[in-house]
């Protein structure tokens, strides 16, 4: 049976379907993911929860996942269609042992795949390259033999979205909140089924674009990160007179807002708000960031009484550091968002209801409120396809020598008003460079100088600029 090796990703396993990823070869990937499951936790049968998105070959693929489970004797629990936050949610706080969400994330349509998770007693435990996807791919690629075991069995459980709405008000301390006018654009994916739930329960006036579950994409890819997906959204939330807008990805698990003039509001504003706020409400602790953009997070989150700890890019790698660092809160670049109190893992809905606390509580709109904790400026990532992306770190490590170095993720120099890092992507064939400053120094400078550096040893031009 053709498994292709490159499925298994550093964060996930994830393919073209049918090419790469199918209803036959799920078989074996599934059987490997659950007697890795039952090797990690000694036992005998486990209850797995299996959710799926609304991709158009998800419902077969979860019907052959679902009963290579119950074959292998597993307890199944069907949440049906959710989001990956949702998944999260359902592992965590109903004590199943773990769980495979059939997604592809912000990947085009003709995608599909797998994401994976263990429950520990530090929280969720998400399966990647450090954490047991080399296992996985092992036992999938030479195949597993269970012996007779006793069927399984599939159970449903409803109402999970609801609990976690609820437990989303209760992280954010079930906040006053104005009967505020937001524009979402979830891009006929899985965020569309949170908003409808969350907005039904705050109230206020939830304008709809692109609502409709649509494994097709018929409108735009489900990726925030392409800021070309957002211009509607955008326009819309000024020709509405908006209070802002908010665009998540594929899976849900990722999150970008729009102030109210139509402005992206970068995720680095948007977690120093949010540490700010929970350091004010007297939560010391550790504020996790990845180490693309942190001089206006770490700036916010220390005049506040907390500790920043930069760590790797990659969502398995920041719920890792969060268990280990004890953290309350995590912001990465990409927009995804993380809670101590969630497991370590991701979980935009209290994000929201905070942003929108603040702007009730404060009267100030979220352009204003991002413009307040705003310290420096950033260059946005820049993406090459090299052939030779260690050569190239070498050449900008020897550049920058009189830099602060850290080999954390790749390469990142830093000096006193200005830094970026330069890191091989886990998902991508790609180079990626990320440059900030500090106000008074022009961001635009050190990028020009950085690209020519690059350009004069890489293979190809940048993919964007």
């Amino acid at each position: 049976m053709d498994i292709p090796g490159g499925i298994f990703k550093s964060y996930d396993i994830r393919g073209i379907y049918p090419d790469e990823i199918n209803e036959e070869n799920i078989v074996p990937i599934v059987r490997a993911i659950y007697k890795f499951f039952l090797d990690s936790a000694g036992k005998n049968s486990l209850k797995i929860v299996l959710g799926r998105d609304m991709r158009i070959s998800s419902p077969s693929l979860f019907e052959k996942a679902s009963q290579a489970l119950v074959e292998a004797g597993a307890e199944v629990i069907d949440i049906g269609l959710s989001s990956t936050p949702t998944f999260y949610f359902a592992v965590l706080n109903y004590s199943y042992d773990g769980g495979i969400q059939i997604s592809a994330s912000h990947n085009p349509k003709e995608y599909n795949g797998l994401k994976i998770v263990r429950r520990t007693s530090d929280g969720i435990l998400k399966i990647g390259a450090n954490t047991g996807m080399h296992e996985i791919k092992k036992l999938a690629l030479e195949g597993v033999d269970f012996g007779p075991v006793e069927k399984g069995k599939i159970t449903k459980h409803d109402g999970v979205l609801a609990d976690e709405v609820q437990n989303s008000l209760n992280i954010s301390h079930h906040p006053q909140i104005k009967p505020f006018k937001v524009v979402a654009d979830p891009a006929n994916a899985m965020g569309a089924l949170y908003l409808m739930q969350l907005f039904k329960e705050i109230g206020g006036e939830l304008v709809k674009m692109n609502f409709e579950l649509d494994g097709t994409f018929p409108v735009h890819q489900p990726d925030p990160l392409q800021f070309d997906t957002l211009k509607d959204l955008q326009k819309r939330v000024v020709s509405e007179g908006a209070n802002l807008g908010l665009a998540p990805d594929g899976d849900a698990d990722r999150l970008y807002f729009i102030d109210e003039k139509g402005g992206i509001v970068l995720p680095s504003s948007i977690t120093s708000l949010v540490a700010r706020e929970l350091l004010q409400q007297g939560m010391g602790g550790k504020i996790l960031v990845d180490l693309k953009y942190v001089f206006t997070p770490k700036k916010n989150v220390e005049d506040f009484g907390g500790e920043l700890v930069v760590c790797k890019t990659g969502h398995s790698n920041i719920t890792e550091a969060m268990h280990k660092n004890a953290g309350l809160f995590a912001g990465e670049a990409s927009g995804h968002f993380y809670w101590g109190a969630t497991g370590g893992a991701e979980s935009p809905m209290p994000v929201i209801l905070m942003i929108l606390s603040m702007m009730s509580k404060t009267g100030k709109p979220l352009s204003a409120l991002a413009q307040e904790v705003r310290t420096s400026d950033e260059s946005g990532e820049i993406n090459y396809k090299v052939q030779n992306a260690s050569e190239i770190m070498e050449k900008l490590k020897e550049h920058y020598h009189d830099g602060e170095f850290s080999d954390l993720d790749g390469i990142a120099i830093n000096y006193p008003d200005w830094r970026f890092s330069l890191r091989s992507s886990n998902t991508e064939p790609l180079l990626r460079l990320n440059i900030e400053a500090h106000k008074g120094m022009d961001v635009n400078v050190k990028r020009k100088e950085i690209v020519e550096l690059i350009e004069k040893h890489a293979v190809t031009e940048p993919l964007q600029k």
